[in-house]
């Protein structure tokens, strides 16, 4: 699929539309709007009367991307969306929200400067009107909420602070915001809330969603809450939820890192918060499988082995993905009541157990997962499932904005669930071939951002091999190579992106985002990788090369795309 561009804004524009589509990736398109007030028409219009094959809209500044559920529904979508006139669409007034704020922010005197305001001038400003909620990003309840005048436009800081607390109002360009929880950000701060903007507790997490009015209103203290900040809220480790767990794997070492995942929590972008899940998603549904379990019941994800768990009561289990050694031992004290005849203990027996095939882990008796030969990452699935407490309808863990359950731990009892789908087991099942430390080939579809680099660069990004860096994690894999350039100068609106997606930040190293991805980002998007080969990706190991192709049926850009309504993109 191509970018495509709206004839009707060649000429004169009679009613707001989509000027143009691109694609993002196999299944989602990006369309690019005039201005804040079309974003969310548009995103009205498809919340409240959703397109054919339309899985999920997410809102930024100048944009709406949405998600298909397949690449034929995306290509639908393309021509769709060009179609809609979003002037005969009444947005309807979402619900008004008051927040109560002490305005002693650390930057209220340079807002105060910046805008000619002065401090008293700025808190009368900020308050004076009603702030509506254009779209989140950035963290979970983080809403970029804009006014009915342009007072209090101010740049970002120039150097971020590195911790921001909880509760601070800010501003930044045209956007006021009130941070959910500490973290890094450049927005100047003004003031503060003891407002819970996320609490996972509520049936509504995020106190506003897009199309939500906001109120600020000034006073001298604050009632502080003594509970915790409800967005770093975990659920409790098993072994502190109720009596002890009675069937389940004690986790002995959880190696590098091992967290419970399942198939995610897609359908809440617009909230601040990723789809998260297995990153190798047929690994996943491969060890359900074969242990009887339903296709989205959770596992373990565990990276670059060394995990160990000792069977809670007797399990059936089953390790796919990243082929490694899994060595069962059985612990002299296991089976002590089948004692030999002349009153000696069984001695301590090791046995070796294959990948993709289910086995019996008996109680007490302790399996531990090697060292991978090829691939990054396996997946330890028990019958039943792992039952940790889901948040959103999902047990994964998102290790960007902190929820779902803690990265497993030692001590802690995983406690198996119920979530079978079979009264037997499957059968052991073939694995593909996994990736080395040589070059791993990823196809991928152009832009939607490609027209911020020139040939040379388009070219340079399948030219290379790009070396996995030590720095990747579940967020997105760092690259190292030949940098690319941009054509452009300045920055990006924040835009929606997807899993797959390559960004390219300004030093021209590239990041191949996975899935606990920010919802949103400025930097531009030069390609996409296809969606079934993520599950690849994610299993190329440190040190491990990509290289870049255009997918069939998109080659080198001829020349860049443009963003001129009177143009289009050529494959």
């Amino acid at each position: 699929m191509e970018t495509v561009t709206n004839p009707t804004t060649a000429s004169r524009v009679l009613a707001p539309r989509v000027l143009a589509v691109r694609p993002v990736g196999t299944t989602a398109v990006l369309a690019e709007l005039s201005g804040l007030q079309d974003v969310l028409a548009l995103q009205a219009l498809l919340l409240e009367h959703p397109l054919p094959g339309q899985v999920e809209v997410l809102a930024a500044a100048e944009t709406v991307m949405v998600k298909a559920d397949s690449p034929q529904a995306a290509r639908r979508l393309a021509a769709r969306l060009l179609e809609l006139d979003l002037a005969v669409h009444a947005q309807a007034e979402g619900k008004l929200v008051v927040i109560e704020a002490v305005y002693d922010g650390e930057d209220l005197a340079d807002v105060g400067r910046l805008t000619g305001l002065g401090a008293e001038g700025v808190v009368a400003a900020h308050t004076g009107q009603v702030w509506t909620v254009a779209f989140g990003g950035f963290a979970p309840g983080f809403g970029y909420m804009v006014g009915e005048n342009q007072l209090l436009e101010v740049p970002r800081r120039s150097s971020p602070r590195t911790a921001v607390p909880a509760g601070s109002v800010a501003l930044a360009g045209t956007y006021s915001a009130v941070y959910p929880r500490q973290s890094p950000g450049g927005w100047q701060l003004i003031g503060r809330t003891a407002a819970r903007m996320w609490d996972l507790g509520r049936e509504q997490p995020a106190l506003v969603a897009p199309g939500d009015r906001v109120q600020f209103r000034a006073v001298r203290e604050l009632v502080e809450l003594s509970a915790p900040d409800a967005a770093t809220v975990q659920p409790e480790a098993p072994e502190e939820q109720g009596p002890a767990v009675r069937s389940g794997l004690r986790i002995l070492s959880p190696g590098l890192q091992s967290l419970v995942q399942d198939l995610g929590r897609p359908g809440y972008g617009g909230l601040g918060v990723s789809a998260a899940g297995a990153l190798d998603r047929s690994s996943l549904r491969r060890a359900n499988r074969i242990v009887g379990n339903e296709p989205s019941a959770a596992v373990v994800e565990t990276v670059a082995g060394g995990l160990r768990v000792q069977a809670v009561g007797d399990q059936v289990l089953a390790v796919t993905g990243a082929p490694a050694a899994l060595t069962v031992v059985t612990p002299a004290d296991v089976g002590a009541k089948a004692e030999s005849t002349d009153g000696g203990g069984r001695p301590e027996r090791v046995r070796e157990v294959p990948m993709a095939t289910a086995f019996a882990l008996l109680d007490g008796e302790i399996l531990t997962v090697g060292a991978p030969q090829r691939g990054f990452r396996s997946y330890l699935a028990i019958r039943g499932g792992a039952d940790a407490e889901a948040v959103l309808g999902s047990r994964s863990t998102d290790t960007m904005s902190g929820i779902g359950p803690s990265p497993l731990a030692p001590g802690q009892v995983l406690a198996a669930g119920a979530a079978t789908s079979s009264n037997v087991v499957g059968n052991p099942e073939l694995q593909p071939d996994f990736p080395d430390t040589g070059v791993t080939v990823l196809d991928v579809v152009p832009g939607p951002r490609d027209d911020w680099f020139d040939a040379a660069a388009l070219e340079s990004l399948c030219a290379q091999d790009w070396t996995v860096t030590p720095r990747s994690n579940r967020v997105g894999m760092r690259l190292d190579g030949e940098p690319l350039k941009r054509s452009r100068d300045g920055e990006l609106a924040s835009e929606g992106t997807v899993a797959g997606a390559i960004q390219v930040p300004p030093e021209g190293q590239p990041v191949l985002f996975l899935a606990d991805h920010p919802i949103t980002g400025g930097y531009p998007v030069v390609g996409v990788v296809v969606d079934h080969q993520l599950d690849l990706a994610a299993q190329v190991p440190i040190g491990g090369r990509i290289r870049f192709r255009w997918a069939p049926g998109y080659g080198l850009p001829l020349e860049p795309s443009s963003t001129s309504p009177n143009d289009s993109q050529k494959k």
